[in-house]
């Protein structure tokens, strides 16, 4: 059998990670039959990215499995960046599960645990990262804006600084929701056509698609509403086709609004 460098497989398991093919880069990964601990490790938190990126996509139930083998390739060989990779999964599974059930409780909770993985984030890119969950945390879970909005700025420089476009396609997509709800429909389009294009640029469906949604919105709040419909139908086909129920369901709704 061929031998494949491991550096361009993850690279390729990524990337189907983001066009929304969790399946086809889960069998891609388990199918690396891995030579060393350190493979073995990387392979681990490949899986478990996947697993919790599609458990917050599709609502499924894969990360705590994919999660347990992490720790135990953890266990086996020791390694701070993947370590905190793995806290960083976990805090993500964690929001994830209580942002869709509408549970508040775990809120002050999941605000320490991000403040800690900031305050030992190995690069800027990870520490970008988790100043986004501490904005996330704070607007959807503890309805802190002010405190939100300084995190997602945080972010959007960390992005910049490193170079990380995914990061500041997010932190512009919430950054422009902030402007949105305060009636500055001219900065959310910047912000949100801006953070669309990023997503696009690095193939991620899910994130392109929910960036279309707002725009949809924001077509209608210009007063455009046969453009909402037309954004709002498109995301509405992409969404089911590539099995994602919430996006289906809220573009579908948006379809009656614009055209009743």
């Amino acid at each position: 059998m061929a031998e494949i460098a491991l550096s361009p497989l993850l690279e390729s398991s990524a990337a189907l990670m983001r066009a929304g093919r969790w399946g086809t880069a889960t069998t891609l990964l388990q199918a690396v039959t891995p030579a060393t601990p350190a493979e073995r490790l990387a392979i681990a938190a490949a899986l478990a990215e996947v697993a919790v990126d599609q458990d917050f996509a599709q609502q499924t139930i894969n990360a705590d499995h994919a999660l347990a083998v992490l720790a135990d390739a953890l266990s086996e060989t020791a390694d701070p960046v993947t370590a905190w990779d793995a806290d960083f999964l976990h805090l993500r599974k964690d929001y994830g599960i209580a942002l869709v059930a509408g549970d508040r409780e775990p809120a002050e909770t999941l605000a320490k645990r991000v403040e800690r993985l900031r305050d030992l984030a190995p690069d800027d890119a990870r520490a970008g990262h988790a100043a986004f969950y501490a904005g996330v945390i704070a607007d959807n879970l503890r309805m802190l804006p002010a405190d939100a909005f300084a995190a997602y700025t945080s972010a959007l420089e960390l992005g910049e600084r490193s170079g990380d476009d995914l990061l500041v396609s997010l932190a512009l997509r919430h950054l422009g929701d902030h402007a949105h709800t305060a009636g500055d429909l001219p900065l959310a389009r910047t912000q949100w056509e801006r953070s669309t294009e990023l997503r696009q640029k690095v193939g991620h469906l899910l994130g392109t698609l929910a960036q279309q949604t707002l725009l949809a919105v924001l077509a209608k709040d210009e007063g455009n509403p046969i453009a909402s419909t037309a954004l709002a139908t498109e995301v509405n086909r992409w969404s089911r086709q590539a099995a994602l129920a919430w996006l289906e369901a809220q573009t579908a709704g948006m379809m009656n609004e614009t055209v009743g």
